[in-house]
């Protein structure tokens, strides 16, 4: 037997009962040794790979489907479909699969779809067909009782749909339907919705086709307009024939396209808006209906994608300055319809399709439309640019860096004649629509902040061996379009509070806001430049006295994410310009008021107190401090100041740092106690566990010199003993009505850590080395000579000081002088001798 090959797609249906086209190739029909039989052979045109190897089985049911498609089921819940170019070539396929099954060619069915049981196996025996009763007026009953009761079996099923298709009968009830109009006969109406609705679900192509014929489809509707369920009928027809205009912008030459673009409209209609929702028991029953619609719409796109001409004059028109607002809108729709139409393609059909348009010019034609004042055409426009986007972002990058560069070389031949070239790229054509959306709930600049999201979100973007896509449109975006953006934001921004603080204008600048978020997270160097060069943060922080809560949480989240990256350049830039105080007045002006501002601006001071974010945790208590001190309801500000704390005594004492690590390896620690318990555990040792004089330190360590050990101790015992009287002499005055402190002056070396200066004495904070009266200053009052005894160090009148500052020391003075009245007696004797 010789192979005929047709050219033919291979479709499967997933899931979700859509079809995904598994490739184009040629079929053929022979005997395959692996599989013992006749099979089914697709190979790929492209590069000759199998696609497909199916067995003829003799029990599977095949399908002929619209003369130019074989459906068939593989396994449970695998179907397959071959979509024939030509129907010749279905023809022939179809007549070796009957051939091996020993059926006829002439039907459109090889098996029943379901096995029936071995009763209806005998009733098919013993019955050659079902008699339908004879299409009359008076007999609507009785032909609607025997559509329903033959729903339930596969068997009775295929045989009232051979009967119907045999005798031609579906015209004949038809035509009594108009008879029924004019007399207006409800009940005879009634019975013919419950036959036609059945017919549907017979799930017949054969009986599609008849029915969405052209002669027949608009009575098929007017028969479903008669639910008995509806007091008065639907108008379905007046709507199709009245309301929806086909209008052709583009004049259509090929009738048969024309035909299939009006019977998908209309069958779609049907589906969607005439047959009544199915049921879970029904879903099933109507997937020819849904392959129907799927493989006219296939057809429809390559008809229209093989018509180069039609696109040539689509394009041509779009861009022309002659044609008219009408009729440019009227071309916009069409294409966006058409683009829409194109979702419904498989992965491989819709990139050829956007290739297509990609070729014709699809995005300077976007271009111009998007330029015009037609609002209107401006949202179609909107629309297809987003299909393109979300298709395939990396081709719109490209088209927009060409045509940058293309205008920059024109600008230079422009310069030199000194004309203004005042050409405006796509994307800040974009943005433009963005910040000047009318709608006051600014839908189109969300859908355009969107767009613009995934043009710039370095996720999506491709890396080859010689160029980066990110690095080239980054720098392209920053350069041409960045300062667009951010437009509105620094014109509303120029004061300490913004100057339009309207609704519609918060909305904007929250949508500005949130992609700059983005930006912050995404891009690195690109976003810090701009930042820090263009003073964005102080600008953004002006929108915290915005009175809408969720423009200034907006911008406190623009800051928290700056925070959240711990870069010491933005900190730097922070504290130079005193950007905490914004947020400050803010949590300030929030008051008691348990909200969201409250508690993200807590959560920002915590966030730096966990990560121990030095040069901020330093800068905030020392400029600030004053504000916060009386917040008590959460421990955040008082762990801030005492992290401080515990940063300038390492700073000050390095020698107490080493020895508070040695305190700590060598206290008899076991596990993991707390502080609390390596203090309670070092009193209560037994007098016999150390001798007289001993150190508590590791034996090497007993060879250091006493006098470099204890002078930082001696230090810090005696700053604590003065740390509350000079807390309240010279602790410092925060001035938060200024944008930067008087007091206070921040260099920015080129290093990475900020100093900081103070202008006067009186604003040393306690314990600072050049504050009057700090331990550590020389000739204050309480400073102690190197040689004081080891005794003396330890002991003070005010009571007993431990060696190492726990964290708990600041809260825990009352105990530390009750513990001491409780020692033991000998213990007193040694510390006090």
């Amino acid at each position: 037997m010789t192979d005929t090959r047709r050219r033919v797609k291979v479709y499967t249906l997933n899931e979700d009962r859509q079809w995904d086209d598994r490739g184009t190739g040629h079929v053929s029909s022979g005997y395959v040794e692996r599989l013992k039989g006749m099979s089914l052979l697709v190979r790929a045109e492209s590069d000759g790979s199998l696609l497909l190897e199916s067995k003829i089985n003799p029990n599977t049911a095949y399908q002929k489907q619209q003369d130019t498609l074989i459906v068939w089921s593989e396994a449970e819940n695998y179907d397959l479909a071959l979509s024939f170019q030509e129907k010749a070539g279905c023809d022939e396929i179809w007549e070796k699969i009957c051939q091996v099954q020993g059926k006829d060619p002439s039907v459109d069915i090889t098996q029943d779809l379901v096995d029936e049981s071995e009763e209806e196996r005998f009733d098919d025996m013993s019955s050659p067909g079902l008699e339908l009763p004879s299409c009359e007026l008076s007999r609507f009953e009785e032909i609607a009782e025997l559509v329903a009761s033959s729903l339930p079996s596969p068997l009775r099923r295929e045989k009232l749909a051979l009967a119907l298709e045999n005798e031609g009968y579906i015209k004949k009830l038809l035509e009594l339907f108009h008879v029924c109009e004019d007399l207006e006969n409800i009940e005879g109406l009634h019975h013919l919705y419950e036959i036609i609705k059945g017919i549907f679900l017979l799930n017949r192509t054969a009986l599609f086709e008849v029915m969405f014929s052209e002669e027949c489809i608009m009575d098929v509707i007017g028969c479903l307009e008669y639910d008995p369920a509806l007091s008065q009928p639907r108008k379905h027809r007046e709507f199709l024939t009245k309301t929806a205009k086909f209008k052709e912008v583009i004049p259509i030459s090929d009738p048969e396209l024309k035909q299939k673009i009006h019977q998908t409209y209309r069958v779609q209609y049907i589906q969607d808006m005439v047959l009544p929702t199915p049921s879970v028991f029904e879903e099933n029953m109507l997937s020819t209906l849904h392959s129907f619609i799927f493989f006219n719409k296939v057809e429809i796109v390559g008809m229209l994608q093989e018509d180069e001409k039609f696109l040539t004059d689509l394009f041509a028109q779009l861009t022309d300055e002659a044609t008219d607002e009408e009729k440019r809108q009227e071309l916009v729709n069409f294409l966006k319809e058409f683009c829409a139409f194109s979702q419904t393609l498989q992965p491989q059909n819709r990139d050829a399709f956007f290739k297509t348009l990609s070729n014709m010019g699809i995005l300077p034609a976007l271009e111009v439309i998007l330029g015009m004042d037609d609002t209107q055409v401006r949202s179609a426009a909107t629309d297809i640019f987003s299909y393109l986007v979300e298709y395939n972002p990396s081709m719109v990058r490209e088209f927009v860096m060409q045509e940058a560069q293309q205008n920059d070389d024109v600008s230079k031949k422009l310069t030199e004649q000194k004309i203004t070239n005042k050409d405006i790229l796509l994307i800040n054509l974009i943005i433009e629509h963005m910040i000047c959306d009318t709608d006051p709930e600014l839908g189109g600049a969300v859908q355009l902040m969107g767009l613009l999201r995934t043009l710039v979100d370095p996720e999506n973007m491709l890396a080859t061996a010689n160029k980066t896509e990110k690095t080239e449109f980054l720098g392209f975006f920053y350069k041409h379009c960045m300062h667009v953006l951010t437009a509105p934001l620094l014109a509303n921004t120029t004061e300490d509070k913004p100057s339009k603080d309207d609704f519609q204008t918060a909305q904007l600048l929250a949508l500005v806001l949130e992609l700059l978020t983005f930006c912050v997270e995404h891009h690195t160097y690109h976003i810090k430049n701009y930042i820090i060069n263009k003073d964005i943060l102080r600008r953004v922080l002006v929108l915290m006295a915005s009175k809408h809560a969720f423009l200034a949480l907006c911008a406190l989240r623009f800051k928290r994410k700056i925070i959240g990256l711990k870069d010491e350049f933005y900190n730097r830039y922070i504290m130079k310009s005193f950007l905490f105080e914004p947020v400050v007045k803010a949590f300030l002006h929030n008051g008691s008021r348990y909200n969201l501002m409250n508690s993200a601006i807590i959560e920002m001071f915590e966030f730096i107190r966990v990560e121990d974010i030095k040069s901020l945790t330093a800068h905030v208590i020392e400029n600030y401090w004053k504000a916060l001190e009386d917040v008590d309801y959460v421990q955040t500000f008082k762990g801030l100041k005492l992290r401080f704390e515990q940063q300038r005594e390492r700073q000050d004492n390095p020698k107490l740092d080493s020895m508070r690590s040695i305190l700590r390896n060598h206290r008899y620690r076991r596990d993991a106690r707390t502080l609390e318990d390596e203090e309670e555990m070092w009193f209560n040792t037994d007098e016999d566990d150390m001798e007289d004089g001993e150190a508590v330190v590791s034996p090497s360590d007993k060879t250091k010199n006493d006098d470099d050990i204890m002078d930082p101790i001696s230090k810090f015992m005696e700053r604590k003993k003065l740390k509350e009287s000079e807390e309240k002499e010279v602790l410092l005055k925060t001035n938060l009505s200024g944008r930067q402190s008087p007091s206070f002056k921040l260099s920015l070396s080129s290093g990475t850590k900020t100093t900081l200066s103070s202008q006067s004495p009186a604003t040393n904070l306690p314990g600072s080395p050049g504050s009057p009266g700090s331990p550590g200053s020389p000739g204050s009052p309480g400073s102690i000579p190197k040689n004081t005894s080891q005794t003396a160090a330890i002991t003070t009148k005010g009571g007993l000081v431990g060696l190492v500052d726990y964290p708990d020391d600041d809260e825990d003075d009352d105990e530390d002088e009750d513990k001491e009245d409780t020692l033991p007696l000998s213990k007193k004797a040694k510390f006090e001798s």
